[in-house]
């Protein structure tokens, strides 16, 4: 998915696709260790993918933080 979809859609959605990104790497590590696995370049595919997700997360908890010290800072 590309960075600008990962903007757009909602915390839900993004929630949603952390897990099932996550879970499907974990099917990929498992298909590796069994030596089932023949495209490894997936598995390098959804940790970037996962990574995404998680910095698209943390930079709107941020966001949100900023938003909620402003609020509080000028209703002070």
């Amino acid at each position: 998915m590309a960075d600008a979809a990962i903007t757009d859609i909602s915390d839900g959605e993004l929630l949603s696709m952390l897990t099932d990104a996550k879970q499907e790497l974990f099917n990929l590590r498992f298909q590796l260790a069994t030596g089932q696995l023949e495209n490894t370049a997936r598995i390098r595919l959804v940790k970037k993918e996962v990574a995404r997700a998680e910095t698209e997360i943390r930079s709107r908890e941020i966001a949100a933080a900023e938003a909620l010290e402003e609020a509080q800072g000028v209703s002070q």
